[in-house]
């Protein structure tokens, strides 16, 4: 099987798998459905993209549709930063000011329809033999890269953004899929790094044997990344539940400077009633607790409970919730008499709702494993 031959089937089973993902994003049920919507979407566009490696000559028939297929492109790094926005944040939704995304595809088509669409098949193929050397064909060329690079920037700002929000919010984000997301991100810029090294070969060396092979690596990270897509998907159909866009990272509401915030003396009495509270009223058992869940117990602003506990504390409010619960986890399993509970009942029964965080945390806290921990405390 030469090379040709490989890159048309490898890309086949890719383009397959790709269309299987998407329809499988579109029909699963799952609470966030826009989020795998926007998904579909995005590696649609990406098999449309794909189909180029199924072309050995240049489709002449369908001259319309191959000039279509390359301003699909300009969709695909706006429709992935606005699946990150819809995976990091709960309350995302559609709106008409998302349909300026749109304009340079618009754009695009537009010129295509003066030199391709509406003119007869002479016409067609004398425009498309001379585009590479028509300046606003390398301008298109250039607002690509561009896009894309602006577009992935902003989508690792996103992620990153919400990262910190979760960490500073609430006491049960799930980080592995936040992980995950990341791993998504990385990997769409390796692709696109690929594509980046065939465009120099192409302009260095021509339609030559080097520009061949990084094509076929180029189709077979394509199968690669869809197989990846694919586990993905499967084992998280819908991503963690997101926060609130309008929620923000401490350093961003206040000042950066603690001191002249609030008195020394006032600033340790209220981080004493806060400690208090929490050994008192145990409010950290409630897995689904977030700050201005607690900040409506102690009767305290959520701005204000946010400052004391990341800035003045000096902790994220999911680290100082999850240290209580640690220390009750740690109760319990040196307790003889609950010696009969597991260690899954005991991680739920103190207000963790994923084993994995539970181990981390406890780990992290303690040094040891919960089991490692029950053994010798026993």
């Amino acid at each position: 099987m030469d090379k040709y031959n490989f890159l048309e089937l490898v890309s086949s089973i890719g383009i397959f798998m790709v269309l299987l993902l998407a329809l499988f994003l579109i029909t699963v049920k799952a609470k966030h459905r826009l989020s795998n919507w926007l998904f579909a979407f995005f590696v649609f566009t990406n098999a449309v993209d794909a189909l180029k490696f199924l072309q050995r000559e240049f489709p002449v028939n369908y001259i319309n549709l191959e000039a279509f297929r390359w301003s699909i492109v300009y969709l695909v790094p706006a429709s992935f930063y606005l699946y990150v926005l819809s995976v990091c944040y709960s309350n995302f939704r559609l709106k008409p000011k998302y349909l300026l995304h749109a304009i340079p595809f618009v754009a695009y088509n537009l010129y295509l329809m003066w030199g391709i669409y509406f003119v007869d098949r002479a016409s067609k193929i004398d425009f498309i033999n001379g585009m590479n050397d028509m300046p606003l064909m390398q301008f298109f060329q250039f607002l690509f890269e561009f896009l894309f690079q602006v577009y992935f920037i902003a989508s690792f700002l996103v992620i990153r953004k919400s990262r910190t929000v979760y960490l500073e919010n609430y006491t049960n984000p799930n980080i592995s899929v936040l992980n995950v997301l990341y791993k998504i991100t990385i990997l769409y810029y390796v692709l696109h790094f690929i594509v980046l090294i065939r465009w120099l070969a192409t302009f260095t060396f021509g339609l030559g044997e080097i520009r061949a092979w990084i094509v076929t690596l180029d189709g077979f990270a394509f199968l690669f990344c869809t197989c990846w897509y694919l586990f993905t998907a499967l084992n998280n159909p819908e991503f963690f539940r997101g926060v609130d866009s309008e929620l923000k990272p401490i350093t961003e509401v206040v000042p950066k400077q603690k001191t002249s915030l609030l008195p020394v003396e006032e600033k340790n009495k209220e981080i004493k009633f806060l400690k208090d509270f929490m050994v008192e009223k145990e409010p950290y058992l409630d897995s689904s607790l977030t700050i201005q869940d607690l900040a409506e117990q102690v009767e305290m602003p959520v701005k204000d409970l946010s400052t004391l506990i990341n800035l003045y504390m000096d902790k994220h409010f999911f680290d100082f919730v999850n240290e209580y619960r640690i220390e009750k986890a740690m109760q319990i399993l040196k307790d003889p008499s609950q010696k009969e509970l597991t260690v899954l009942e005991i991680l739920y029964q103190v207000g963790f709702n994923s084993k994995s965080s539970f181990n981390t945390s406890f780990k992290k806290y303690t040094g040891k494993t919960p089991t490692d921990y029950r053994k010798q405390a026993l």
